[in-house]
């Protein structure tokens, strides 16, 4: 059986104006890392916004480094299934629901006016804040490693930086 290599259109690690540009959204994200959403809360969101979006770079990426966070492989798997799994805070619940209609806002829905008063029933205005940039910025990224074929499975943890 022949190995199917993947290779990415477009170097985004090796090309100077993709490195300025990652550099400037790296930025964002790390800004909005340290707003005080929970970190489980923050790599679950990229999660499933990856799995939305098939992004097997981000997902890659972001359950490897979940996982060396201490999360647990049962809730990893658990991420696409959210609503039947009982191994998600209600606060958790809340922050997947916001991220999958904002991530699906090309379906026509929007975020309805339930999913958002869910949230803040969990997070204050900082909270939210970074809860609604993390969504921008994942889904900005997985567009990003979609469009240009991104291979997955190579990422180790920390090798970003």
């Amino acid at each position: 059986m022949e190995e199917l290599i993947m290779e990415a259109r477009l170097d985004m690690f090796g090309s100077p104006l993709a490195g300025k540009f990652l550099r400037h959204i790296n930025s964002a994200g790390k800004l909005l890392a340290d707003a005080g959403l929970p970190h489980a809360t923050q790599e679950l969101v990229k999660i499933r916004a990856s799995q939305i979006n098939g992004c097997g770079f981000c997902l890659d990426m972001h359950t490897k480094d979940a996982e060396k966070a201490g999360e647990t492989a049962l809730r990893l798997n658990l991420v696409a299934a959210w609503r039947e799994a009982n191994v998600f805070t209600d606060a958790e619940r809340a922050a997947l629901e916001l991220t999958e209609q904002g991530t699906r806002i090309a379906d026509g829905g929007g975020v309805s006016d339930e999913a958002w008063a869910n949230a803040a029933q969990h997070y204050d205005e900082d909270q939210l804040t970074a809860l609604v940039g993390l969504i921008a910025v994942i889904n900005m990224y997985n567009r990003m490693n979609v469009i240009t074929r991104q291979p997955a499975g190579d990422y180790v943890p920390g090798m970003f930086g």
